[in-house]
């Protein structure tokens, strides 16, 4: 293939995706590689990851994603959000719509530049103490779509917005207790009332990212589980937005699970691409 493919990219909550409309499979082969070059942000678009849309025989449409390393495997919230309101902007779809994604059926709906999507109950939350550069620290996992390690910053000692995100996060995404596939890394603040503030370091990524879907979804449930907050909580992320999750809570057990916040186009272009080379052109 020798061609040209119309990517935009997107934004949510400043979480920023390449999606493509690939029903027609124009981009097939060697689709990691692409993911990794189409997300370099000197070479390619520029992306925290790419978004393929593909046709399902289980709901309107498939979702594909990759890491901006071109790594797969896990769902992404933000993500998802921005494939609903791309597939309702191409009229594939209406407001209210269902999705596969990683082997599960996602329903989402969009009210204009708002989407909110349906998630898979997350695993139970599981407490333990890591120890990083010789300090135990008390912290929680929990997968909500993806794993995610919680930590709070007055564990750590530090004003949320002096964290180094780059430091911890490393050091937690790799640690021995989380191989061979590594974990997300979130800090989290608790503010006023149901409010909450969250830093993300993504895996695959392997960097701080301005919003993580999964991430907020993580902390908001860790930080009601710990600090007895009710449904809904607003997560602010590193970018300013909010995200809103809306969830019911039973003994510990958190179901029902939604997802909410913007997802807006950023730009529309026309990208060549060469996969002979595995070069964009």
């Amino acid at each position: 293939l020798v061609g040209r493919v119309h990517p935009s990219s997107w934004s949510g909550a400043g979480n920023d995706f390449v999606v493509i409309d690939n029903r027609q499979h124009v981009i097939h082969d060697d689709l990691e590689t692409f993911a990794r070059r189409v997300s370099d942000r000197r070479f390619g678009v520029g992306s925290d990851g790419l978004l393929l849309l593909e046709p399902s025989a289980r709901a309107d449409f498939l979702l594909r994603y990759f890491n901006a390393d071109g790594s797969t495997g896990a769902m992404c919230g933000n993500g998802g959000r921005c494939i609903a309101k791309f597939a309702h902007n191409l009229g594939i779809v209406p407001e209210e719509m269902k999705f596969e994604a990683v082997g599960f059926v996602y329903r989402a709906s969009v009210r204009n530049d708002t989407v909110r999507l349906g998630m898979k109950n997350p695993t139970s939350i599981e407490s333990m103490t890591l120890q990083i550069d010789g300090k135990d620290l008390k912290a929680f996992f929990v997968d909500s779509g993806a794993p995610h390690v919680v930590l709070f910053s007055d564990e750590l000692g530090i004003p949320l917005d002096e964290v180094d995100m780059d430091s911890i996060g490393r050091k937690v995404r790799w640690h021995e207790k989380f191989q061979p596939g590594g974990t997300n890394v979130n800090v989290v603040q608790l503010l006023t009332d149901n409010r909450i503030h969250n830093r993300t370091f993504e895996r695959g990524v392997e960097g701080e990212t301005l919003a993580c879907g999964t991430g907020s979804i993580a902390t908001a449930l860790v930080v009601a589980a710990k600090a007895g907050l009710t449904s809904p909580v607003d997560v602010q992320t590193k970018s300013g937005r909010t995200l809103v999750v809306d969830f019911k809570s039973s003994k510990g057990t958190f179901t029902d699970v939604v997802l909410q916040g913007d997802a807006r186009v950023t730009f529309v272009g026309q990208l060549q691409y060469d996969d002979s080379e595995k070069a964009l052109v």
